[in-house]
């Protein structure tokens, strides 16, 4: 993971773009500056601990377990094609709930059985089909992966691939 210590640090490719501007407000505190339309697409994880530091207008955000873009194409797309996005800056984070998910399966069965009033076959059934579809192995891996996927989709879009770390809030790249 590249740490960000200094505005220097960012790589020259990130240079006067939106991912830039993120850096700097997320990393370095740097005053808001007024947006009228979205620059940015930020793709990151539902957790609810995770805060963005943005002005807004400034960013269409997407918070989907893991940061998962594979069922949310369309709304990829609308940003770009109608919002005018240009970049799109994929956020995994350390401690990931969808890290290691199977080891969470009887948790979140119990869970859906207690909270939401399904039946445990209800529960075991809707954990086996799209555990799947979320799982992921490793954070810095998959927020790779999702990166080059989504370049050879979006082959015009700046694709920035980040993590979050818990510990202190900040964006660090990940090396591709």
């Amino acid at each position: 993971m590249g740490k960000l210590r200094t505005i220097k640090a960012i790589p020259k490719r990130y240079k006067g773009t939106p991912i830039e501007t993120l850096i700097r407000y997320q990393n370095f505190g740097e005053p808001f500056k007024p947006c009228n339309q979205a620059q940015v697409l930020v793709a990151m994880c539902m957790d609810n601990r995770k805060v963005l530091r943005v002005p807004e207008k400034f960013a269409y955000v997407i918070r989907t377990g893991g940061g998962n873009l594979r069922q949310n194409e369309f709304k990829v797309s609308f940003a770009i094609a109608v919002g005018g996005v240009t970049a799109l800056a994929l956020i995994g984070h350390t401690d990931c709930g969808m890290v290691n998910l199977y080891s969470k399966k009887e948790h979140f069965i119990k869970g859906m059985v207690k909270r939401a009033g399904w039946t445990k076959a209800q529960a075991t059934e809707h954990f086996m089909t799209l555990a799947p579809l979320f799982e992921i192995d490793n954070e810095q891996e998959f927020v790779i992966s999702e990166a080059h996927r989504l370049k050879r989709k979006y082959p015009k879009i700046l694709v920035a691939p980040f993590i979050y770390k818990m510990e202190d809030n900040k964006l660090y790249f990940v090396e591709e």
